[in-house]
C-alpha cells in the first residue's frame, strides 16, 4: 500500500467516525471520560501483542488506538477544540523541534546525545511551568515504569553511573542494608531501594525491567499451569502435594521448554 493508499484509508476512517458518531446510540454518547479506561486497556492489549510477538495482533491494537486517537479529536472537534488535523500539525511541529540534529544545525552523533537533546528541549518547551526533569510523569504510571523513567531523565542531565558495574554495585550496598534492616518499616523502606538500584542496573545494562519482569511472568504463568494440569491427570489435588512433589513438575516443565 503506497502512501496515497494510506491517506485515502485515514480518510475513510475519519468518515466512519463521522457516521459512527452520528448514527450510532453508543458512539454518540462517549466522551473523554467514558473511554479513557477503554484506551488504557487498548495499550496494555498492544503490549502483550507485542511481548507474544504477534505481528498480525500487533497490526489490529494499533487499529484499534488509532480509533481512540481519532474518537477523542471527534469529540474535541464537536465542542471547537481542535479536531483531528491539530493533533497531528502539533506533533509533526514537536517532533521537527526535538530533533535539532535532524531539522537544525546540532549535531547528535549517538542516541543518548540524542534523548539528552531531547529532554532538554522539553524542558525548555514547559518554560517557567516546569522546574525540573522529572515533572511531567503520570502519577497514576506503574511504580517500576516511573522508576525507569525517572532514571532515563535525570541520565540526560549527567545525574548517572558511568558503567553498569557500578549501578551494580549500588544494588549490592542496598541488598546489605535490606538485610541488615532492623524492622518490619525499615524493610519496606530498603527493599524499595534495592528494587529502585536493580532497576537502574537493568536500564545499564540495556535491560527493559518492566518486559523482562513481564516475561517471567509469562513464563511462570506457563509452568505452573502445567503443574496444575500434570496434577489433575494424577488426580492430585495442590492443596495435598508437598512442595517437592509440585517441585517434580516443574522441573519436567522446565524440560518440556528446553525440546
Amino acid at each position: 500500500m503506497n502512501r496515497e493508499e494510506i491517506l485515502k484509508q485515514f480518510d475513510r476512517l475519519l468518515t466512519i467516525m463521522d457516521e459512527l458518531r452520528a448514527q450510532c446510540p453508543w458512539d454518540k454518547e462517549q466522551t473523554w471520560g467514558s473511554i479513557r479506561h477503554l484506551s488504557i486497556e487498548e495499550i496494555y492489549e498492544l503490549s502483550d501483542a507485542i511481548l507474544e510477538n504477534d505481528s498480525n495482533e500487533v497490526k489490529k491494537e494499533l487499529g484499534d488506538i488509532l480509533l481512540h486517537i481519532v474518537f477523542y479529536s471527534k469529540i474535541a472537534d464537536e465542542q471547537a477544540l481542535f479536531n483531528t488535523g491539530h493533533v497531528i500539525d502539533e506533533l509533526c511541529n514537536k517532533l521537527i523541534r526535538r530533533h535539532p540534529h535532524i531539522y537544525g544545525n546540532v549535531k547528535a552523533e549517538d542516541s543518548e546525545t540524542v534523548k539528552a537533546n531531547w529532554e532538554q528541549i522539553k524542558l525548555k518547551e514547559k518554560g517557567s511551568e516546569r522546574k525540573s526533569v522529572l515533572q511531567g510523569l503520570p502519577k497514576s504510571m506503574p511504580a517500576l515504569v516511573k522508576a525507569y523513567r525517572m532514571q532515563e531523565k535525570v541520565s540526560s542531565v549527567g545525574f548517572d553511573w558511568d558503567t553498569a558495574d557500578e549501578a551494580f554495585a549500588k544494588v549490592k550496598e542496598e541488598l546489605h542494608e535490606f538485610e541488615t534492616a532492623a524492622n518490619p518499616e525499615e524493610k519496606n523502606k530498603e527493599f524499595g531501594d534495592l528494587l529502585f538500584a536493580l532497576i537502574n542496573y537493568a536500564r545499564k545494562s540495556g535491560i527493559n525491567p518492566d518486559d523482562a519482569l513481564e516475561l517471567t511472568n509469562i513464563k511462570f504463568k506457563r509452568r505452573f499451569e502445567f503443574i496444575e494440569q500434570k496434577a489433575s491427570e494424577s488426580g492430585k489435588n495442590l492443596k495435598d502435594m508437598s512442595l517437592a512433589e509440585m517441585d517434580v513438575y516443574w522441573d519436567a516443565a522446565k524440560s518440556e521448554e528446553s525440546k
